[in-house]
């Protein structure tokens, strides 16, 4: 079957994109936002160096960007390195649906931050809506634990934004672009950290 041509389609098109570089422009132009994520990036590279972990959690798509983080730091990202501790607490269906099941899904992250953290570690907490109940107990439990809390959320910040110990406001409201901002902050986090504990010649 022939494609037919559709010009409301190419203008949705266009229209996400503008609102998606208007989104990144208002990052890059926030001083706040950019020193935010250099100083996310301090915060897990000293962890890390010292031996501890990255714990990352989040629902839904941001639960795909979790696996995402937690695969460029536990492999690579920008060259060859030796592999950084790094956990994503959303891959394991089984852990999931048993939690969820014996405990509830509010505890699906809590259970495995108090099973899996230990004092020292980071949990990476992802909330679009900074509303998110598990995500919401998992940070309020890491930090009785010891566990140092970033939150990625969206403008607003919701409750996360109150809870972590820092929070990366998303210039958005839209959820699939407060995740493009997410992921791109998790990118340059990553590519930092990478730099200064594997820096090369």
């Amino acid at each position: 079957m022939a494609a037919v041509d559709r010009p409301d389609d190419a203008a949705a098109v266009a229209a996400y994109l503008e609102r998606s570089r208007a989104a990144l422009s208002a990052a890059i132009a926030d001083p706040a936002f950019v020193a935010m994520v250099a100083q996310i990036a301090g915060r897990i590279a000293d962890a890390l160096d010292g031996g501890n972990k990255l714990l990352v959690a989040g629902n839904g798509g941001s639960a795909a960007d979790a696996q995402h983080i937690a695969g460029e730091f536990l492999s690579r990202l920008a060259y060859d390195r030796a592999p950084l501790p790094a956990i994503a607490l959303t891959a394991d269906g089984s852990v999931l649906t048993a939690i969820g099941n014996d405990y509830g899904f509010e505890q699906v992250f809590v259970r495995q931050v108090l099973g899996l953290g230990r004092a020292g570690d980071i949990l990476l907490a992802l909330s679009t809506s900074g509303l998110s109940r598990n995500i919401c107990a998992a940070v309020a439990a890491a930090r009785r634990a010891g566990i140092f809390a970033i939150g990625l959320t969206g403008r607003s910040g919701g409750e996360l934004s109150v809870l972590c110990d820092l929070c990366l406001l998303a210039p958005s409201d839209e959820t699939p672009i407060v995740q493009q901002l997410h992921l791109t902050a998790a990118h340059i986090a990553c590519a930092l950290v990478e730099a200064r504990l594997f820096p090369r010649g």
